[in-house]
């Protein structure tokens, strides 16, 4: 694949993401983050795939910058998610250290 494809495809990768991300509303937001880290996983294996195959310097240094964000955005994907279901989870109860009341006497 040459350059041009490549930017080509990206460019409507943006704007088909944008368009379907600004679709969903703030309460599927949570469940689909899953999902959404295991395409952020395939979009990885992607770069990866033409990183290996480059054979043009400009080719190269951008599917390395695809590889870096890619694996940016399934890092940041998980730490969000993560943080995200640790709001659903009850809280501890907070154990006291003085379980024993004082004599004030």
């Amino acid at each position: 694949m040459d350059g041009i494809s490549l930017l080509t495809i990206t460019v409507l990768a943006v704007f088909v993401g944008f368009e379907v991300v600004s679709k969903v509303s703030s309460t599927l937001h949570t469940p689909l983050m899953s999902g959404a880290n295991a395409i952020h996983g395939i979009i990885l294996v992607g770069a990866i795939i033409v990183a290996g195959q480059a054979h043009e310097p400009l080719v190269l240094a951008v599917a390395l910058l695809a590889v870096v964000l890619a694996t940016a955005n399934l890092v940041g994907g998980f730490v969000v998610t993560d943080r995200m279901l640790e709001m659903f989870r009850g809280r501890k109860p907070v154990a006291s250290k003085n379980t024993e009341k004082e004599d004030t006497r």
